[in-house]
């Protein structure tokens, strides 16, 4: 990927971050193909990782993706994040492009520390919600593996949460 793209993808998910809202309509949308457990899970999410998680959805909609166990993950893939703010998200972006060494002032700071190890280690977590709502275990290793897929439809999952 060009470097303007990188950046450029990194600028727009920013702004998406800072106006991210979740409408009436949509919440009532999810009614419709979530188990209430997975809808509470959803709800416990940051609105900008809702948000993101719609996103993804519809980018596979627009690719013609159906499978309800894909769409729940990429609905949930995120869930594990919690509300780690922008400054930790920014870091994290800017570690896994540059590596670790260029935000490790930052893990002096206790509560960035802490966020930073959480983005990291997030798809673990959450699979492990995901497994606790309910989810199918196709969801919970799609969401477990989505930084390293394992199948096509992992790389589908994948290549959604970069473009969404």
């Amino acid at each position: 990927m060009p470097r303007g793209s990188w950046w450029g993808s990194k600028v727009r998910r920013t702004l998406a971050y800072l106006g991210a809202r979740v409408t009436a309509e949509e919440w009532a949308s999810l009614r419709g193909w979530l188990t209430p457990a997975q809808l509470a899970l959803f709800a416990r999410m940051s609105v900008p990782d809702q948000r993101h998680g719609l996103d993804v959805v519809a980018t596979l909609r627009r690719a013609g993706v159906d499978d309800p166990d894909l769409l729940v993950a990429g609905l949930l893939h995120d869930a594990g994040k919690g509300d780690v703010g922008l400054a930790a998200r920014v870091l994290a972006a800017l570690a896994a492009r540059y590596g670790d060494a260029v935000v490790a002032p930052a893990r002096w700071i206790p509560p960035l520390r802490r966020a930073l190890r959480r983005l990291r280690r997030h798809p673990e977590r959450s699979a492990e919600l995901a497994r606790r709502a309910g989810c199918s275990p196709r969801v919970v290793q799609l969401i477990r593996w989505q930084e390293e897929p394992r199948d096509l439809a992992g790389h589908l999952l994948h290549w959604a949460d970069e473009v969404a």
